[in-house]
């Protein structure tokens, strides 16, 4: 725990304001329906009423400081309940992807031969068609529920984990320690659990961060299309495309789900690239 609070304390002023963003976010994703001041599909004013920037908007009870949305929902509300829903199904999606892809990938690394051929081409056909493309056609035949689109996801953003996962395992794999473990007589599945794992673990967290932003965006670029989180639920990329006449008429309601898309995209980045560097095991001179 101390070595834990000595790394944070001297992690960079990036780092540390990357660690506030995630942060900030994880506690509306997690505490919204505490915090929200009205329900998440509650209309209470005119479309597109504006903030506490206004002094002409209407008062209401609990404020509405951000304003309303294009029905007359409480846009705060929204933006919590947004984080909500998109962070949690970017993270669960993520998680999936990544279960799928190290597995097969490491699995690949320590078998080789046909299981590796078989898999690699499957994924290499994946691959080679655009990702957009493949999960628009997919969503469109198959539908938007909440698990289609997390399994879909997840599936196409295996590949791109599985190729990362194979590469490195593949490192490890033909280190002493591996082969002495195969000699002792230890099975496939732990020699993967127990030498491969641990070896490629640093890499494969960074890996996990991008690929959350990755998939953290995607969503929201389906939602933009309206092949994602689908109404009456909260989603910022949804959002977006809901209040984007707005901005015809000089309201900046759809820029604030925007603002949060592009935070939360810097605020991991900036921890991402620093625990790169940490485990990189350069030294920084300056």
């Amino acid at each position: 725990m101390g070595s834990t609070w000595k790394l944070l304390r001297t992690a960079p002023s990036a780092a540390k304001i990357g660690m506030l963003i995630v942060l900030l976010n994880c506690f509306a994703a997690v505490f919204a329906p505490a915090i929200a001041p009205y329900g998440e599909t509650e209309i209470v004013g005119a479309p597109w009423e504006n903030g506490f920037w206004d002094a002409q908007s209407p008062s209401h009870t609990p404020p509405v400081i951000l304003g309303t949305d294009h029905i007359g929902r409480d846009l705060l509300t929204r933006v919590l309940y947004g984080a909500r829903n998109t962070i949690g199904i970017a993270l669960l999606t993520t998680t999936l992807a990544f279960a799928v892809g190290v597995t097969l990938g490491f699995l690949c690394a320590t078998l080789r031969g046909w299981v590796d051929q078989l898999i690699s081409r499957s994924f290499d056909i994946i691959m080679a068609i655009p990702t957009l493309i493949f999960a628009l056609m997919i969503l469109s035949v198959l539908g938007t529920e909440i698990h289609i689109l997390i399994i879909v996801i997840a599936l196409l953003d295996s590949t791109r984990v599985f190729r990362i996962a194979r590469a490195v395992a593949m490192d490890v794999e033909i280190m002493e320690y591996v082969e002495v473990a195969k000699l002792r007589g230890e099975g496939l599945w732990w020699v993967m659990r127990r030498e491969i794992l641990p070896n490629t673990l640093s890499p494969l967290i960074a890996e996990f961060g991008l690929r959350f932003c990755f998939v953290f965006l995607f969503i929201a670029a389906l939602s933009f299309l309206g092949l994602g989180i689908q109404p009456p639920f909260a989603d910022w990329g949804s959002m977006v495309r809901e209040n984007a006449q707005g901005i015809t008429f000089g309201i900046i309601i759809p820029l604030i789900p925007a603002a949060a898309i592009a935070f939360l995209t810097v605020g991991v980045n900036l921890v991402v690239d620093w625990f790169l560097h940490k485990a990189s095991g350069i030294r920084d001179t300056r």
